[in-house]
C-alpha cells in the first residue's frame, strides 16, 4: 500500500509540473519593469491600461516634455493659427538653448515644418523655444498654454516650467499623464510623418546642411514603431514614450528613469510584445463618424450633428469569450449658438457586462453661428404660420 501511495504522489507531481512551468512562462512574459522608476502600457483608441508600475508618480520627464509642445503646434496648425510654410524667426534666447539642438543662430528663420522636424526627430531645444515664442509670444506664456492644455486633458500629475524638458524645479509629469498626452498627439495623424522619420536633412542645399537622426532607435529596430519621444537628463535618466501599430491596434508605452538606453528600449520592447501578443482590438466607429443630431437654440441652423472625436474601439484579452455590448449617448441640453466646430457636446460610452469599457467625446461637426435678426424673424414667422395652419 505504501508503494502504491508513493506512486500516486509521483504521478501527481509529474502531472503538475507542466502547469507550473506554463505559469512561470506566462509570468516571464509580463513586462516587469524592474530597471525603471515607472512605466505604463495603454491601447491608444480605448485608453485601456494593459500594464503599469508607479504610473502616477511625478518624475522629471526630460525631453518627453516636447510631446505637449508638439501637441500645441499641431492644434495651432489644424486651427489655422499658423501654417506649415509660415516662417519662424529665432530669438537670441531661443538660440542660447543648450542640450540637443540644431544650432539655430539669432535671427535665423525656418518654416514651421522644418521646426517641427527638428523637434520631433532631433529633439531640438532651440527649435522648441522658437516655436513656443511664435505661438505664445514668449516661452513663459507658452508654458501657461501647456499647463492649461494639461488640465483640459485631465492630467493630475503634470506641471510644466519650460517647453523643452531641461531640468527645472517643479517641472514634472507621470507615465500615466505622458501616455494620455501621446494619445492626444496621435489623434493628429500627420504627426507620425515626423515622429516616425528616422533621418532627414535641414538647411539642404546650403553650406550649413544639418543631418537629423531620430533619438528613438526603436523606429528602426521594432516593426510598427512610429513615435513618439525620447528624453534624457542626469536627473531624469533615460525616458521614452513610444507608439507602435500592428494591424488595427496601436499601443503607447512609457518608461521613466531607466539606467541605460539599452534598459529603456528593452523595457519598451517587452511591453509592446506583451500587448500585441495578448490583446486584440475590434474597431466600431472611425473618427469623424456621425452619431446623432441635437437641437441648437438661436443658431443659424436648428440642429448640429455630433461626430466621434476619436476612433471608437473595444479591446479584449485574446481567448476571452465575446460579451454583449451596449451603447449609451450622453449629450448636453439647451445648447445655444454660437458653437465652434470641434466643441465637445456629448459622450459615447460602450458597456460590456455593465462596465464602461470605452468613452469617446462627441464633437460638433461644424460651426453654428448665432442667427441674424432676419434669420430669427423667418424662424418665428414660420413657427406661427405652421401653428395657425394646424
Amino acid at each position: 500500500m505504501r508503494k502504491f501511495l508513493l506512486f500516486l504522489v509521483f504521478l501527481l507531481i509529474c502531472n503538475s509540473a507542466p502547469t507550473l512551468s506554463l505559469a512561470n512562462e506566462t509570468n516571464d512574459k509580463l513586462p516587469i519593469a524592474n530597471n525603471t522608476k515607472s512605466a505604463i502600457l495603454i491601447e491608444k483608441d480605448t485608453g485601456t491600461v494593459l500594464f503599469e508600475k508607479n504610473s502616477h508618480k511625478p518624475l522629471p520627464p526630460a525631453s518627453m516634455t516636447k510631446i505637449m509642445t508638439m501637441l500645441l503646434i499641431m492644434e495651432a496648425i489644424e486651427g489655422k493659427k499658423i501654417s506649415w510654410t509660415d516662417r519662424v524667426r529665432t530669438s537670441d534666447f531661443a538660440a542660447s538653448m543648450g542640450g540637443s539642438q540644431i544650432f539655430l543662430e539669432p535671427g535665423e528663420e525656418m518654416n514651421v515644418k522644418e521646426m517641427l522636424q527638428a523637434i520631433a526627430i532631433g529633439s531640438a531645444n532651440d527649435a522648441s523655444v522658437a516655436m513656443a515664442e511664435r505661438l505664445g509670444g514668449s516661452e513663459e506664456n507658452f508654458v501657461k498654454m501647456m499647463n492649461k492644455r494639461a488640465k483640459e486633458l485631465g492630467l493630475k500629475h503634470t506641471q510644466f516650467k519650460n517647453a523643452t524638458g531641461l531640468p527645472e524645479k517643479g517641472h514634472y509629469s507621470s507615465a500615466h499623464d505622458m501616455a494620455l498626452m501621446a494619445k492626444a498627439l496621435l489623434n493628429h495623424e500627420k504627426i507620425t510623418e515626423f515622429t516616425g522619420t528616422y533621418e532627414t536633412y535641414l538647411r539642404d542645399g546650403t553650406d550649413k546642411k544639418f543631418w537629423l537622426v531620430n533619438t528613438n532607435r526603436l523606429i528602426k529596430f521594432y516593426p510598427g514603431v512610429d513615435g513618439v519621444k525620447t528624453g534624457f537628463t542626469n536627473e531624469a535618466k533615460y525616458c521614452l514614450t513610444t507608439s507602435a501599430k500592428k494591424g488595427k491596434m496601436r499601443l503607447v508605452a512609457v518608461v521613466f528613469g531607466a539606467p541605460t538606453p539599452k534598459d529603456r528600449n528593452a523595457q519598451i520592447t517587452k511591453m509592446m510584445d506583451y500587448g500585441f501578443d495578448h490583446y486584440t482590438l475590434t474597431p466600431l466607429y472611425e473618427k469623424g463618424r456621425d452619431i446623432t443630431d441635437i437641437k441648437v437654440v438661436k443658431g443659424h441652423k436648428n440642429k448640429v450633428s455630433l461626430q466621434t472625436g476619436e476612433n471608437v474601439s473595444i479591446i479584449a484579452h485574446k481567448g476571452d469569450k465575446q460579451a454583449e455590448l451596449k451603447q449609451q449617448l450622453y449629450v448636453k441640453k439647451n445648447i445655444h449658438a454660437p458653437i465652434k466646430k470641434g466643441t465637445k457636446l456629448g459622450e459615447l460610452r460602450i458597456k460590456r457586462e455593465g462596465k464602461v469599457i470605452s468613452k469617446t467625446p462627441l464633437i460638433a461637426k461644424e460651426d453654428i453661428h448665432k442667427a441674424s435678426w432676419w434669420q430669427f424673424y423667418k424662424k418665428v414667422f414660420h413657427y406661427f404660420t405652421k401653428t395657425t395652419d394646424s
